[in-house]
């Protein structure tokens, strides 16, 4: 098998210009076929080990991997998918509920900046501080004048983490109105679902026009050199992890972890002289 030729640049939300959701569809797969892709991804899912043990060694940089997207998205199997053979010791997934009174009473970033990833480590937000330019732009919760604030307080939020060694990559997983019905149904439908199935997702769904429109924004006005957002087709599940494997795996291969050179001469201790 040849090697697969991913354009995962084309899901990448430019950091100028005006950028529309339907420009991706949702189901786009690029003629991949799923058996060459599942190959890939074992691939990829192999060098992410080897680069988190470097990265980990090193202990200097540290990855970010922001995960957004409607419910039913599949942000769970992606995390698992991706993390699933990582080391727990150099990983940590968050995952960003409804705020508590206390995180309320602090201003938005201030319950995120401790998830932030350590030096050495990888870190995955199963949503994150863009949930208070999206859920609270729809709801309604804070005035439009201080969610455009939010927008260039979460530019200067990433731009910190970048700026002392931490790379950021933010990835809205894209599915549309009707895939998220059948995913609906399905949880209704097969009783080992039952227990993801919400009815006030129902509530939710009614207002899609109005979260596209908060997804569009959001989009438009966070995505950045040293933070980029990509819009990733999420209908095709395997087309889906061979798209973010393959974007994990490039941004550690940019970052290019060394292991540390030893502090002590190797020389004094030659393997055949330990006892």
């Amino acid at each position: 098998m040849g090697k697969i030729r991913i354009d995962y640049e084309r899901y990448r939300v430019p950091d100028k210009g005006a950028f529309s959701l339907s420009s991706i569809s949702p189901d786009d797969d690029q003629g991949i076929d799923k058996a060459s892709a599942r190959k890939r991804v074992k691939k990829n899912l192999d060098d992410l080990q080897g680069f988190q043990e470097r990265l980990y060694a090193e202990n200097k940089q540290s990855l970010l991997m922001v995960l957004q997207a409607m419910d039913t998205g599949g942000k769970d199997s992606t995390i698992r998918k991706v993390a699933n053979d990582l080391n727990p010791q150099g990983c940590r997934v968050t995952g960003f509920k409804v705020p508590s009174a206390e995180e309320l009473s602090h201003d938005f970033l201030w319950r995120v900046h401790d998830h932030a990833p350590p030096a050495g480590h990888i870190g995955i937000f199963n949503r994150s501080h863009y949930e208070d330019v999206l859920v609270v732009r729809v709801h309604n919760i804070a005035p439009q004048t201080l969610i455009e604030k939010r927008y260039r307080h979460i530019n200067d939020f990433e731009r910190l983490l970048h700026d002392h060694g931490t790379r950021v990559i933010k990835i809205m997983l894209h599915i549309s109105k009707e895939f998220q019905l059948t995913r609906l149904r399905r949880r209704l439908e097969r009783p080992d679902k039952h227990w993801k199935f919400n009815p006030s997702d129902l509530k939710e769904r009614k207002l899609w026009p109005r979260y596209m429109e908060a997804y569009e924004a959001m989009l438009n006005r966070c995505s950045t050199e040293y933070a980029p957002w990509f819009v990733i087709p999420a209908e095709q599940r395997w087309f889906r992890d061979l798209v973010v494997s393959d974007l994990l795996v490039d941004t550690l291969q940019r970052m290019d972890p060394q292991y540390p050179e030893p502090a002590f001469d190797v020389r004094e201790f030659p393997p055949e002289s330990l006892k």
